[in-house]
Order: structure tokens, then C-alpha cells, then sequence
């Protein structure tokens, strides 16, 4: 079965994005919204364990203080940096 934004996984997914940190939900809200839906199973799988993780640990990940030792949380923290700072992004 084909997941959509209506599906229960998908409103689960998005409980679980809302963190004790606006800052992590500004990034992993709308990463679930716009981007995940595209996502090859294996990054979408990825995601849902990034989730699981403490947000005393996501925290520095995104702010690129620190690196996951877990090379899939690598990956899928790099995914979604990427889709939050373009290329052309200028502070």
C-alpha cells in the first residue's frame, strides 16, 4: 500500500516530528511534508529511526557541531540539511 499524507504511519511520523525544540521542528516538520513522501524506502526507513533518537543528540547533528557515528543517520541527516540550506543561501 502506497503511504500518503493521509495514512496513520504518515500522521505518526508527524506527532513524532514535533520535538522539544522548535528548532528541530522547524527542520523536521517540513522535511516530513514536502520531501519524505519521495524518499526511496531505505532514506524513508532511515528517517523513522533518525526520529527515535534524543534531541540532545539531533541538536548538534543539524547544527553541524557534531556528526552521528551511525553512518544511516549520517546519510539521512545529511538529506536533510541539504534540502534546508541551498547551495545559494546566504547568512
Amino acid at each position: 500500500m502506497t503511504e500518503t499524507t493521509d495514512s496513520i504511519s504518515f500522521k505518526r511520523l508527524k506527532m513524532q516530528c514535533r520535538r522539544g525544540m522548535l528548532e528541530l521542528d522547524v527542520l523536521l516538520e517540513p522535511f516530513l511534508a514536502d520531501v519524505y513522501l519521495t524518499l526511496e524506502e531505505e532514506d524513508k526507513q532511515r528517517f523513522v529511526n533518525l526520529l527515535t533518537c534524543e534531541d540532545q543528540d539531533l541538536f548538534p547533528w543539524f547544527m553541524q557541531s557534531s556528526v552521528p557515528e551511525d553512518p544511516d543517520h549520517m546519510r539521512i541527516v545529511n538529506i536533510i540539511l541539504s534540502r534546508v540550506q541551498p547551495e545559494n543561501y546566504r547568512a
